[in-house]
């Protein structure tokens, strides 16, 4: 299968969906990862531009997707400027025509950012639009995918309705995201936490809820039309 996970940000699907994606690929999945903005604020150190934080965080996230053998699909929108607007849109149509994804994982809508729940309401939004030969973008039309809902970071305000038990590919998952270097002082220094401490005990109290040691809490989409079910995910269950 084809695999397609939508981020606003570089690093938000290895927090939220990084397992699930790595044991995508152990399963033989072409998996891609599309990245909305190009992280180009993501910094605490005045010295270092936007173009240059940018750069670094788009060899980042190539590098953490080499470690699943992903493809980074990267839209390059400034970071806390994601709008939904025609130009957006038709990007993201481009993004899940390249990718042609059987399975698309989206952010949730409710997640805290404002770039996540755009980068969640519009892929969601485009899925059909994809579909549509007279819907004119740089790749041809794709049919339109099955779409899971990842979870909100730290779980705030999201019940899954199944979960991925990713125990086994846990240091693959914190490698993606240690991949991140740049955010590792910007974690410090907005939140003041170690960068993927958050991420492991996020992954740990859903796997708690699950019945395994770590796991990533997913939803299905249930708007028309239904394609797929949660057996499309790796060792889905509810």
């Amino acid at each position: 299968m084809r695999v397609l996970a939508v981020a606003a940000h570089p690093d938000d699907v290895e927090w939220l969906c990084g397992g699930t994606l790595a044991l995508c690929a152990e399963r033989g999945d072409e998996v891609f990862i599309a990245i909305a903005t190009n992280g180009n604020v993501g910094t605490g150190d005045p010295s270092i531009t936007r173009e240059q934080i940018a750069e670094t965080r788009h060899k980042e996230a190539i590098a953490s997707a080499a470690i699943i053998g992903a493809k980074v699909i990267w839209m390059n929108f400034d970071d806390e400027w994601l709008f939904d607007n025609r130009e957006t849109r038709e990007r993201f149509i481009d993004a899940i025509r390249e990718a042609r994804p059987d399975i698309m994982i989206t952010l949730n809508e409710n997640d805290y950012h404002p770039d996540h729940r755009l980068a969640g309401s519009i892929a969601r939004d485009c899925r059909i639009p994809a579909s549509v030969p007279l819907v004119k973008t740089k790749f041809p039309e794709t049919p339109i995918p099955t779409v899971f809902v990842m979870d909100t970071i730290i779980g705030n305000g999201f019940d899954p309705e199944f979960f991925v038990d990713v125990t086994s590919v846990m240091e693959t998952k914190k490698a993606m995201l240690s991949s991140h270097l740049s955010q590792v002082a910007w974690t410090e220094h907005v939140f003041g936490t170690e960068f993927t401490e958050n991420m492991f005990i996020h992954a740990r109290f859903r796997g708690i809820q699950a019945g395994c040691t770590y796991a990533e809490g997913f939803k299905l989409l249930h708007t028309w039309p239904h394609t797929g079910d949660m057996r499309l995910l790796p060792s889905g269950k509810k």
